[in-house]
């Protein structure tokens, strides 16, 4: 009896300096206590990670995604490895609970760990080690999955939850502001808040690296980062619409450029740039006196612009006649 007391407790005693020795580790690791949402849209296939955090710039270790292939969140004390791994298992073709069942098995330090998976077919999985911080918890759901710890009380996650839910109508990346909205609501990260992120990548694989973000958003350093992650998703909407323009003026179709191009200062009002490049697509394509009111509002706000409509002529950005040039710069 005596010795097996001694075998059991020299067993005791080795598994207690290994859980020191983990634990040890895992503090040395970067901290992204939080809450965040792996999620995937129905009708799109398009996939997106949000987050917010007490903690600086948050988004550039805890959300990982790859067009085609899934999302993850990684965050409590932060393993990155579940990033480009489970993004890789699930391009292997396993699923996102199979690949993050696989990665929490090899991890020593997987009781600090919490996790959101999500693959191209809208599995979800989630994992939040039972060291975690409170009030730490995951609800996985139809198409998405949220996760947080070190949270001010336990109504952030099913908050977050019911907000995915109720904001179905919405584009996705709009739809993962509002759940980020609703935790914070519900209170939040405990200890207030400083950075946020939202990434959406394709539903298939792109031919091109740099293609690989739809939405590509950081706020690294804000007192209130989801406000300013709303404002920038408003900026990043309205670029599109430019972008869309453009590729209209390239076809000749100036109904559809202009449209896009009116969108566009719809959602950014006060932003010059937008209603030059309208001025100058108006200019090129023979509707110059609808042009010229445009120039004069521009160079009035910032004659820098005046500056750079004498330069455009050489480059081929500006395709009108001489007469024309000189009668826009004497506004």
């Amino acid at each position: 009896m005596k010795y097996s007391f001694t075998i059991t407790l020299l067993i005791s005693l080795l598994m207690g300096i290994q859980n020191r020795i983990s634990a040890q580790r895992v503090y040395q690791e970067q901290f992204a206590h939080t809450f965040s949402i792996v999620a995937r849209d129905k009708n799109t296939g398009e996939m997106a990670v949000g987050v917010q955090s007490h903690w600086f710039s948050v988004g550039t270790i805890v959300s990982w995604g790859k067009s085609g292939v899934g999302v993850v969140a990684t965050q409590s004390f932060v393993n990155p490895a579940y990033g480009p791994k489970g993004l890789q298992l699930m391009e292997e073709g396993e699923t996102a609970e199979e690949a993050l069942q696989m990665l929490t098995a090899q991890d020593d330090g997987k009781n600090f760990r919490q996790v959101g998976f999500l693959d191209v077919h809208g599995n979800s999985a989630s994992f939040t080690g039972k060291n975690c911080v409170a009030s730490a918890n995951h609800i996985i759901g139809d198409n998405y999955a949220v996760q947080a710890n070190m949270m001010l009380n336990d109504s952030v996650v099913p908050a977050m939850a019911r907000a995915f839910k109720v904001h179905s109508d919405l584009p996705l990346a709009e739809r993962v502001v509002q759940v980020l909205l609703a935790a914070q609501k519900a209170g939040g990260d405990i200890r207030g808040k400083q950075s946020a992120a939202l990434i959406v990548v394709h539903a298939e694989p792109v031919k091109n690296i740099w293609e690989d973000k739809k939405v590509n958003l950081r706020v690294d350093d804000s007192e209130e980062p989801l406000i300013e992650l709303d404002r920038l998703l408003k900026v990043h909407r309205a670029y599109e619409h430019m972008n869309r323009g453009d590729l209209a003026v390239e076809v000749d179709n100036m109904d559809s450029a202009l449209a896009e191009y009116a969108a566009a200062r719809n959602l950014f009002p006060e932003n010059l740039e937008m209603k030059y490049w309208t001025a100058i697509a108006l200019a090129n394509n023979h509707r110059f006196k609808e042009a010229l009111p445009i120039f004069k509002k521009v160079f009035k706000e910032d004659p820098n612009w005046k500056t750079m409509t004498k330069r455009l002529p050489k480059s081929g950005l500006l395709t009108i006649s001489d007469v024309e040039l000189q009668r826009i710069l004497k506004l």
